[in-house]
Parts: C-alpha cells; sequence; structure tokens
C-alpha cells in the first residue's frame, strides 16, 4: 500500500508536519513535500511559517490556528479535511509539544477524520542529546508557571521522580526558575540549551546553583530549554539528618504533621513513613 502522505494526491485528512527550530535546513523532504500539497495550512503564526514557506519557494493558502482558536474555528478546519488535506504546523519544532493543537487532533479522531503525523525537529529531545544527562528516562514539563508558590507546587511534584526533567523557560525568567528548581529539586546537575540549530546553539552545564549564579546578572537571549538531571542515590544522600529536620520544621510552621512530612519525603524522594517518624520525634523534641 503506497504512503498517503508522499503521494502524489495524498488522501484528505489532518497532517501533523514538524518545523524546524531553527535552522531552516532541517526541514525533512517529506515535510516540505507534504507542504507543498497542502490545501490548507494551520499555522500558530502565519507571518512566522510565511518565512519558511518563502525559503522553500512556495505559496500555500494559510489560516491562523492557536491557543485562542476557538471551538468555531476547529470545526471548520475537521470540517474541510473530509476533502482537503490540512497541515497544521507550530511556529518551529513538532506541533502539539509546548504548543497548541492537540484539541483539533481529537476533533479530527471523532470526526473520523484520516490524521497522520510528519515526524522532525523538537527542542525538547535536541536539548537532552546536547546535555550528556541521563537519556533513558525523562520527563517534559514544558514552562514552570511564573508566580512563586504555583513554581514551587510544580516542582514539589517532580521532586521524587527518578526521570531526568526538561523544561522550557525564556531568558528574562531564567536565572529565577534555576534558583527556584535548585531549592525545590536540590542542587542537581543540569544544562541550559539555547539557540538550538542556530549559529550561537550553545549548551552549558553545571550544577542548578552555578548555572543559576551564571546567568543572575546575564540573561540569555533566544529559545532556552533546561535539562535537570535525576536525583540519583548521590543527589538523595545530600538530605542528611540536618537537612532533612530544617526542611521538616519549614513544612511543619504551616501544615500538619503528616502533610508535612509526605510533602518533605516527596522533595526528597524518601520514604514517606520514614519521613513522618522523623518528623514526630522532631515535634516531640521541640
Amino acid at each position: 500500500m503506497p504512503d498517503s502522505t508522499i503521494s502524489n494526491s495524498p488522501l484528505p485528512g489532518l497532517y501533523i508536519v514538524a518545523t524546524p527550530i531553527g535552522n531552516l535546513g532541517d526541514i525533512t523532504a517529506r515535510a516540505g513535500a507534504m507542504l507543498a500539497r497542502a490545501d490548507l495550512i494551520a499555522a500558530e503564526d502565519t507571518r512566522v511559517t510565511a518565512k519558511l514557506l518563502s525559503h522553500l519557494g512556495l505559496r500555500v493558502p494559510m489560516t491562523p490556528y492557536h491557543d485562542h482558536s476557538d471551538e468555531r474555528t476547529r470545526a471548520a478546519l475537521v470540517a474541510r479535511m473530509a476533502e482537503e488535506v490540512v497541515v497544521l504546523v507550530s511556529d518551529a519544532g513538532t506541533p502539539l509539544i509546548s504548543d497548541p493543537g492537540y484539541k483539533l487532533v481529537r476533533d479530527a479522531r471523532a470526526a473520523g477524520r484520516h490524521i497522520a503525523t510528519l515526524p522532525g525537529p523538537c527542542a525538547a529531545i535536541a536539548a537532552i542529546t546536547l546535555s550528556g544527562l541521563p537519556s533513558d528516562r525523562f520527563l517534559f514539563a514544558g514552562f514552570l508557571p511564573s508566580k512563586a508558590k504555583a513554581r514551587a507546587d510544580t516542582l514539589a511534584e517532580f521532586a521524587g521522580l527518578r526521570a531526568t526533567l526538561v523544561f522550557y523557560e525564556s531568558g528574562p525568567r531564567l536565572a529565577s526558575a534555576l534558583a527556584a528548581m535548585a531549592a525545590g529539586l536540590g542542587d542537581r546537575e543540569a544544562a541550559v540549551a539555547r539557540e538550538i540549530s542556530k549559529m550561537f546553539e550553545e549548551c552549558v552545564t553545571g550544577t542548578l546553583s552555578e548555572l543559576a549564579a551564571r546567568y543572575a546578572d546575564a540573561p540569555p537571549k533566544g529559545e532556552i530549554v533546561v535539562v535537570v538531571g535525576p536525583p540519583g542515590a548521590a543527589a538523595l544522600e545530600q538530605a542528611d539528618d540536618a537537612t532533612l529536620a530544617a526542611a521538616l520544621r519549614d513544612a511543619m510552621a504551616d501544615k500538619p504533621v503528616a502533610q508535612a512530612a509526605k510533602a518533605v519525603a516527596k522533595r526528597f524522594g524518601l520514604d514517606r513513613h520514614d519521613v513522618y517518624a522523623r518528623a514526630l520525634a522532631l515535634k516531640d523534641a521541640d
């Protein structure tokens, strides 16, 4: 059976097409061919996609599809998929990865439309390959919340995971985000990758506190990915008795003992029952 995504007459439906994250030369031959055969391109920002089309020498009708697109817009696109080839792209990289799109895919699937994906660049995956950190298990977490309390709560959810963590971040927020990660996750090994595939690509490694200090007075430009190593045995050993006691006293200042123990155990990746016993001992001693 011929591949419907590269034939001269692709089936009507939705095609999810990854585009370059920097270097336009990273567009795949298959992606370029699909863009050329599209009846309509649903783009996060048509101005950005227009530059890619110009590079490829293409003129294809486009329509905006982004975070603020409503149900009516999705319904119109799904209707067109019955007879036309609709291509979904984001500004850069793989659509739906920290970009709008999953609702369109969901609605297209519910309507029985043909759906295909054309894989390609993804900043999160590229940054993992640059970082030198464990890649056998990882969690992509997108952007952290901007408010300190919400950011700390989110990091607390991740603290006990035995996995490399991957975040997207902006230059102005980078130093404060790295400092918050060091406080919430422990001072783990990490990498800051930016401008991936572009002329000034770089990947700086170090501990979270070292990286926070590096960027405190010099926020970098460009699109940034932060890769944080898993806690591992060495990191968990940092939770010595004094550190654990300090964390528990701080948590018990505004939480019941059980809740405080649960939060601290999650933060350091320790057994909740052991931490609860330590918390009770501290409360009795105080």
